[in-house]
């Protein structure tokens, strides 16, 4: 009887419920997608590749992912959604199969400068309420070990009604912070060189202010001018002491000039306010060289850069601080916090110990939780975001991963993988965008776009399995399984830089000679101390040494919609000259954002109405059909065409048409060779920078820099966001510039540039306080023979030794 009931129920009719296993895409018209319509197996791992520029992430992020997001959004109610971004729906036909989207991307997290590790995460409020709850001296509550919380008190009168009259009762009130009052939290304190504010000699009227932006001939002129405090037509230096004072240091102060009310303020405390609060890295490059010039930070002297107040720093548990806790690597933070035993915050311990052990089970224990969150690779600020998707109890949803083994060593993407194939096998389904041969093989569905990047792609060109992909002949298939070999002959170096006693981060005072005119790849599992050996200490030495830095780091290219690669890389700027020399006008006509600019839209083409908490509408300007320019101005020609056909040019088609003829520029010439010679000649000059991919954007700071006068590159991982024949391409262009007389430095994971190196070093032999050292110095050869280290052993597997 029981053995009919169990063959029942083995093989019931499917329910409806179940049917609904595939994400189904019909008609996707994002970017450059052409009609894309693919089904998604769901509760698989499935990863998208394809040449960089060819839609991966428009058929990932913005249609699959964007639409998942908009959906949820609208389940609240209006009054949320006004406070929530707004998100369009994407261009695409149907989109079926939905389920609750995930988006783990490399946006770079915020770079404020009251921003870390662990108040990004949970950690930092977890640790607060630990010490407030265990620490001794007690001191109060968690507030009281915020550094981003000041310490208030107030005192005064209160009136209260009561009954038919009313009584007035004194009421004191106060607030314990955490944070230091000397830096106001932020760990360093800034003096300023006032001889990078003004010339003395000069007057005011006469331009004695150097600050960008402080000239007389704007708003600063008029309230410095009408203010009454000084005379402008006097030399700085011969101001009383009460006019100096006034000029630096006068609190905000209402005025009146010509009639408008308006605030004046001493120099420096607006400096303060509105330059030096805000993270260097953030700041616009002529501003941020100012700042750099004129202040000096230095670590603040009250708090030792814990950014703590000492009541903060004085409560401790078993002879520990918090500033102490934050400071240690977070593997020894997991192990100290495993080891406290206190039931009256056992679940606070518990899940405060769960998410330091998905620190170290992602990769990443040798962060410390003080470290400034902008000072993370684009490749640490994914994972510390999935870090709070590890532990996670929720099944059937869709975690969305963009290359998430960015910035790892080949050691390090075997974790990755595990930690991928996790996610999948609780019931989730995983969307990885990745070009890595490694992550492409464990997936269980292959989608390949392309044929090439930007016009030429947007078009699926293979979906199956991994062994299909490999027999299928696209770009992606031809070059899976390809290796590239070591080098038979290495270059000689012309000289070296010595670098003696690197010491800062985890470096364990390291000596170590960098040659010079070869191509060098520094190389170690993530953490090892390589961007502080090649950031820090080379940056610092090969300044005394007098060779020129052009450094290429991972850092985000900052520009708007109005951005695009002829502004970005100063293009426009020669274009502009030669229209206007061509046609006898001023060249700002053929800016769009500037006089030439349609005055419907201001020159963006388009015009967007805005619809409160639902998404707004972009419409294409009717007046200039989205050209961006004023009619008058599309009957200038240069050549036979106009500003807005220029624009709309490949970088190919423009390299053409600038290099002879009647149009012949060299100077546009010289930047557009650049652009190709990076693999970038199926860019259209003219498109959106917010349309770019993340290799095509790298690559474009990469044609940038290249322009700059320096005898050392650093490049900084130049192969993340690029494909498997991208990479071939980027190896000929480090070999040109070698070739050229400069000296090449790269920090890279990525096998194909380390076997082609002529000299590799070796950081580990771990991360954090297990690394810091030189593990290994040498030819790839070298490496590969001696099998030493974990590189030396990846390597060998990788060329086939």
């Amino acid at each position: 009887m029981s053995t009919a009931t169990r063959t029942d129920t083995q093989s019931p009719a499917l329910h409806v419920a179940d049917s609904h296993d595939l994400i189904r895409v019909h008609g996707a018209r994002v970017n450059n997608l052409k009609d894309v319509s693919i089904e998604i197996p769901k509760r698989r791992l499935t990863v998208f590749t394809g040449v960089s520029g060819s839609g991966k992430s428009s058929l990932v992020f913005g249609t699959i992912a964007a639409e998942s997001q908009r959906l949820i959004n609208e389940t609240y109610s209006a009054f949320v959604q006004g406070f929530m971004p707004t998100l369009a729906r994407p261009e695409v036909d149907v989109l079926d199969g939905l389920t609750t989207a995930i988006i783990v991307d490399q946006q770079r997290m915020g770079a404020d400068t009251r921003s870390t590790v662990g108040t990004a995460t949970d950690a930092n409020a977890m640790l607060r309420i630990l010490f407030s709850r265990l620490g001794t001296p007690h001191i109060g509550s968690p507030k009281a070990f915020a550094f981003n919380v000041p310490s208030v008190r107030a005192s005064g009168a209160i009136t209260v009604d009561r009954g038919a009259g009313s009584k007035a009762v004194k009421k004191t009130f106060s607030v314990t912070g955490g944070m230091c009052p000397r830096c106001e939290g932020r760990g360093t304190v800034s003096d300023i060189d006032l001889t990078q504010l003004y010339d003395d000699s000069k007057s005011l009227n006469e331009g004695a202010l150097t600050i960008p932006g402080y000239s007389m001939d704007g708003w600063y002129g008029r309230i410095f001018g009408g203010s009454g405090f000084f005379d402008p037509d006097k030399p700085i230096r011969k101001f009383t002491k009460k006019e100096l004072h006034d000029l630096l240091h006068k609190e905000p102060t209402k005025i009146k000039v010509d009639g408008i009310n308006l605030t004046y303020e001493g120099l420096i405390p607006k400096i303060q306010k509105s330059m030096l609060s805000k993270d260097i890295d953030a700041l616009q490059p002529h501003i941020r060289a100012f700042v750099e010039r004129a202040t000096t930070f230095t670590t603040c002297p009250e708090c030792d850069g814990t950014r703590l107040s000492e009541g903060a720093r004085s409560s401790r548990i078993g002879g520990i601080n918090i500033a102490d806790a934050c400071a240690m690597q977070i593997s020894d933070l997991a192990a100290w916090v495993g080891g406290l035993d206190e039931p009256s915050v056992a679940p606070l311990l518990a899940t405060l110990g769960q998410t330091l052990d998905s620190f170290v089970e992602i990769g990443l224990g040798y962060l410390s939780l003080d470290r400034p969150s902008g000072t993370l690779s684009g490749g640490e600020a994914q994972r510390v975001k999935m870090i709070r998707h590890l532990g996670s109890s929720l099944t059937d949803t869709t975690y969305v991963f963009d290359e998430p083994t960015t910035g790892l060593h080949p050691h390090d993407i075997q974790r990755m993988n595990g930690l991928l194939l996790r996610l999948r096998d609780k019931g989730n389904t995983v969307l990885v965008v990745e070009h890595k041969p490694e992550t492409i093989a464990i997936a269980d569905h292959v989608v390949d776009l392309g044929p090439g990047a930007g016009t030429a792609g947007g078009a699926v060109c293979f979906e199956g399995t991994v062994e299909g992909l490999r027999a299928g002949g696209t770009v992606t298939g031809r070059h899976f399984d390809d290796r590239a070999a070591l080098k038979e002959k290495v270059r000689t170096p012309t000289g070296a830089l010595e670098i003696r006693g690197a010491d800062s981060h985890n470096l364990r005072d390291v000596d170590v000679d960098i040659p010079l005119g070869v191509l060098v790849v520094v190389t170690g599992v993530a953490g090892s101390g390589k961007s502080s050996l090649v950031h820090g200490s080379l940056r610092q030495r090969s300044g005394a040494a007098g060779e020129g830095v052009v450094s290429i780091d991972q850092g985000a290219i900052r520009g708007s919609r109005r951005s695009n690669p002829a502004t970005y890389t100063g293009l426009l700027d020669p274009i502009r000259k030669a229209f206007a020399k061509a046609n006898g006008v001023k060249p700002a006509l053929f800016s769009a954002n500037s006089e030439g600019a349609c005055p419907s839209c201001n020159g963006a083409g388009v015009l967007y109405t805005d619809l409160a908490m639902m998404a707004g509408v972009a419409t294409t300007c009717e007046e200039c059909e989205g050209k961006r320019f004023q009619a008058a101005v599309l009957d200038y020609h240069l050549g036979g065409r106009d500003i807005s056909e220029v624009l709309a040019m490949s970088v190919t088609e423009a390299e053409k048409f600038f290099g002879e003829g009647e149009a012949k520029t060299p100077a546009a010439h010289r930047i557009l060779a650049r652009l190709a010679d990076v693999g970038l000649g199926y860019l259209t000059i003219g498109q959106p920078l917010t349309t770019l991919s993340g290799g095509e954007r790298q690559r474009l700071k990469l044609a940038t820099h290249m322009a700059e006068k320096g005898g050392v590159y650093v490049l900084d991982e130049p192969t993340t966001g690029l494909h498997l024949a991208d990479v071939e391409q980027l190896l000929g262009l480090l070999d040109r510039l070698v070739d050229s007389g400069k000296s090449v430095i790269v920090v890279e994971h990525h096998q194909a540039v380390m076997a082609h190196a002529d000299w590799i070093i070796d950081l580990g032999p771990g991360a954090g306080h297990d690394g810091g050292r030189i593990v290994f110095e040498g030819t790839p050869t070298d490496l590969v023979a001696a099998r030493s280290t974990l590189t030396g052993e990846h390597l060998a597997a990788y060329v086939g030794s």
